[in-house]
């Protein structure tokens, strides 16, 4: 197993490599009728495992990132599939979103888990933030009005991260959301307690380090910095470099905690099988800590985290498809899963919109002066 840093002494970052256009052809391949199918056997797309809310919430995030590139009517109809089916998700009666439905559109719950709501309304709050097209902007903020009131009663961490990114997301529209703010407040207010009560041994809220980890530290630097604490900003800060070091090799590449084993609280963390969701996760974390405090070390952390997608990991090899903006599903031991599904290939396209709008805000600064070093 590749040597760890120790806490500070992050070694420089790999090349770096310019995030490449937008490329929609994967994305294309994947979808149905209703949205983006979850699975794939290579590239080719799975229709019997049908569809997720997970992944439409996911995917209709991209189409808002790809709508600012190559502007809105490229996505328009992806878009409005994404949020038909998120509406036709949600039970009226109890404002909880469904999650899996099979390929004739039939449901197969009665309620979705907490996870899967909370992507949901983080896709609705980033819909309902963005100024492209108000008709969309106006339908995704009626509906989020109707999902956010459930939303307080979710239990666990990831979830109120999502929540707590989309509440901000909204807030930041031309009609910022009556119930965002008193969700956010709370959200946020209890993701930091869970926080505030570790230790120096073991600063995780949880006794096993899983998936997404990243979130939540950017969930406590952005809702910090929108509600005005600096106590929250810093516990988000220190959270965030407590997993860069973790995830971080001596030979100066992301090796990410693995989903074969975790990382439990006294042990080492599990090397393989690493996982796209989570290496998106530490590229926006950092986005949005550079954001925040313009530290260029945050700048030099989001790099080398999206450099795990093209090769800059454990095995050397890429996980991204640039040609046809796909991903694999994730990395092992012995390579690259060769199937490229719904979660992984929109955690790479997140990503690379998120270093694109980065640097692009950076005024290439930093990527000009990474790719000297």
């Amino acid at each position: 197993m590749a040597d760890r840093v120790q806490f500070g002494h992050r070694p420089p970052p790999p090349a770096v490599i310019p995030p490449p256009a937008v490329v929609r052809i994967h994305l294309d391949e994947l979808t149905g009728p209703l949205g983006i199918y979850q699975h794939a056997r290579g590239r080719a797309p799975d229709p019997g495992q049908g569809y997720c809310t997970d992944d439409v919430a996911r995917a209709a995030i991209v189409d808002v990132l790809h709508g600012q590139v190559l502007g809105r009517p490229a996505v328009a109809d992806s878009l409005g599939r994404g949020l038909e089916f998120l509406t036709e998700a949600v039970v009226l009666k109890t404002g909880r979103f469904r999650n899996f439905r099979d390929a004739d559109g039939n449901w197969l719950e009665r309620v979705g888990s907490a996870d899967a709501h909370a992507r949901a309304v983080q896709s609705l709050g980033v819909l309902a933030g963005d100024s492209a097209d108000d008709r969309t902007s106006m339908a995704a903020g009626r509906l989020l009005e109707h999902v956010l009131p459930v939303s307080l009663e979710l239990d666990g961490l990831r979830p109120w991260a999502h929540v707590i990114l989309g509440c901000l997301a909204a807030l930041a529209s031309k009609r910022p959301s009556a119930s965002a703010r008193i969700v956010l407040e709370e959200l946020a207010g209890r993701l930091f307690s869970t926080f505030e009560s570790t230790d120096e041994m073991w600063p995780w809220p949880e006794t096993v380090v899983t998936y997404e980890n990243a979130i939540l530290a950017q969930a406590l630097v952005e809702a910090g910095d929108w509600l005005r604490y600096p106590r929250m900003i810093e516990r988000g800060l220190l959270t965030l470099d407590w997993l860069l070091d973790a995830q971080t090799a001596e030979a100066g590449y992301v090796e990410l905690v693995g989903n074969r084993g975790w990382w439990p609280r006294g042990e080492s963390p599990a090397r393989f099988d690493q996982q796209p969701i989570d290496a998106a996760a530490l590229v926006e974390a950092c986005a949005a800590a550079w954001r925040v405090t313009t530290r260029p070390t945050f700048l030099t952390e989001m790099l080398r985290a999206y450099a795990w997608f093209s090769g800059a990991n454990a095995v050397g090899i890429a996980v991204s498809n640039p040609a046809i903006g796909g991903c694999g599903d994730g990395l092992s031991a012995i390579g690259v899963n060769a199937n490229q599904g719904a979660e992984s290939t929109l955690a790479w396209l997140s990503a690379t919109e998120c270093v694109r709008a980065t640097l692009a805000a950076d005024r290439g600064i930093g990527l000009n002066r990474l790719a000297s070093a």
